[in-house]
């Protein structure tokens, strides 16, 4: 977050990611499943944030930092021709990400991020805080987009809270299926 954001905003944004990966980690472990992430342009916040727990080699098992198109390519075997139609930063080619790293892995879950930080690098259609997530879980693979405002910093940190508490929803969801029942795990 940026240093200059007001002191409540930064222990809230702390609260919220301490609470979903929390989440993350109790349903992981429940399940005994793994979570690998596949990161853009977060550089391994996700995966660094997962990792600061003490435990967490219990439910994390591989960070893939796939910052250039290239490292897109070699380490999660997305298509480069997907690259040049859609962009490194689409809903394609999240998708090829957050399957690569399940396909590269031993987990069953993942998290892919790819967007635009800033302060360059936008452009009209991706403007800077552009960012498309994707995750699976034994559920399936969903997508989405975000705008997110705020400095580099403050897009990373924005991707950083928001992967964790949508894969913290998708797996509750999973629960609730698996288990039969409509409550949701409190921590």
């Amino acid at each position: 977050m940026n240093p200059s954001s007001p002191p409540d905003v930064l222990q809230n944004s702390e609260r919220n990611i301490h609470i979903s990966r929390g989440l993350v980690a109790d349903l992981l472990i429940s399940h005994h499943w793994k979570l690998a992430t596949a990161e853009s342009c977060t550089g391994g916040l996700i995966a660094a944030c997962c990792t600061d727990i003490a435990g967490s080699s219990d439910w994390f098992e591989r960070g893939f930092v796939t910052y250039s198109n290239a490292a897109k390519t070699e380490m999660l075997g997305v298509n480069a021709a997907l690259i040049d139609s859609h962009g490194a930063v689409s809903e394609e080619v999240v998708r090829a990400m957050v399957q690569g790293a399940l396909q590269h892995s031993a987990a069953q879950v993942a998290v892919a991020v790819t967007g635009v930080a800033g302060p360059g690098g936008g452009s009209p259609s991706k403007p800077v805080g552009t960012v498309w997530l994707a995750w699976a879980t034994p559920a399936g693979v969903v997508s989405e987009v975000q705008h997110f405002a705020g400095d580099r910093a403050q897009v990373r940190a924005a991707t950083l809270q928001h992967a964790l508490h949508r894969l913290a929803t998708l797996l509750q969801a999973v629960d609730s299926q698996a288990s039969g029942r409509q409550g949701v795990l409190r921590r």
